[in-house]
């Protein structure tokens, strides 16, 4: 974690004040199917079977879909992980599918990540009846490292370079794409921070360089910039590439708040529809793993939910 932090540019962005109440709930059932197995590849030379948890509201008609992708510094990826921002959304009236993926404790790299969430988009539409999913509407919304594979998943809408596994018959490609405070041009992720948090990050073995070049490699993303440019979704735009809305903290004190700002610019270069938004104030939004239970605050305020439900639904037609 940063000691040391520049300020946010809020440069061609919407700032957030994250005053007012925090979300609630309606009465609307929401039925949960917990632990579904939706891919099982190989992680460490072993099968892994990788699961999710599908909530789905007991409203009328096909739900447009949801997929949440949980972060954890590309070492965790716990699928129970803020379980009241996804009913949350579940409650709008959509279907809400949060999933586990490949990390570096498997020796995993982010195309396995990758792959991973475009295996469970597959299995989900393949399993759409079964659900009561609309197939033809889905986002991805991910947080922190799960921002970054969402980020992924939407930029490379229109090619199979990350597709492997079951249900190949099926397309991975989104409608939409909410990403939450994660990473992108991985060699600039400490560029905001002081200058030991910055060469802790990018040092030979960090979770950064663990998580392009695996577990054992000494290289790491500023020597090798090809292995960079292939890590970061900006490489990957293109006018088939998902609608974004990208969502910082102005204090982030875990990823630098102009990551999110090098990826708009990336996004609206191509032509991409994008809006960035910065929430003033808040930190790393996903920081209860570490203790900190109060940084996701600002996070669940119906400001800031509200202007991710209200992007879903202009995206999705909800």
């Amino acid at each position: 974690m940063a000691k040391t932090v520049k300020p946010a540019d809020t440069s061609n962005s919407t700032v957030i004040t994250p005053d007012g109440p925090q979300i609630q709930c309606t009465d609307t059932e929401v039925t949960t199917h917990k632990d579904i197995t939706y891919s099982s590849p190989t992680a460490d030379g072993k099968k892994l079977d990788l699961k999710l948890d599908l909530q789905v509201p007991e409203t009328a008609g096909k739900k447009p879909l949801v997929v949440y992708i949980t972060g954890g510094g590309f070492v965790m990826d716990d699928k129970s992980a803020n379980l009241g921002q996804r009913t949350y959304v579940a409650d709008q009236g959509y279907a809400v599918a949060s999933i586990e993926y490949r990390t570096t404790t498997t020796g995993s790299t982010y195309k396995d990540g990758v792959a991973d969430v475009k295996s469970a988009i597959r299995y989900l539409r393949a399993h759409a009846d079964e659900y009561g999913i609309d197939t033809n509407k889905v986002a991805v919304w991910g947080q922190s490292a799960g921002g970054y594979l969402a980020a992924m998943a939407g930029a490379t809408n229109g090619t199979k370079q990350f597709d492997s596994g079951d249900n190949l018959d099926r397309s991975s490609d989104v409608q939409a794409v909410v990403d939450e405070f994660g990473a992108g041009d991985l060699a600039k992720i400490a560029d905001d921070f002081d200058s030991a948090t910055k060469a802790a990050y990018l040092a030979p073995g960090s979770f950064i360089n663990a998580y392009v070049f695996g577990p054992d490699s000494t290289k790491t993303v500023v020597t090798d910039p090809a292995a960079n440019k292939a890590a970061d979704p900006a490489t990957y735009l293109s006018e088939s590439s998902a609608p974004f809305i990208l969502l910082q903290g102005s204090d982030d004190h875990i990823i630098s708040s102009s990551q999110s700002l090098i990826l708009l610019d990336a996004l609206k270069a191509k032509g991409v529809e994008a809006t960035r938004y910065v929430v003033k104030g808040a930190n790393h939004g996903d920081m209860s793993f570490l203790g900190d239970t109060k940084a996701g605050l600002p996070w669940s305020t119906q400001k800031v939910m509200g202007t991710i439900t209200g992007f879903l639904d202009k995206k999705l037609g909800i």
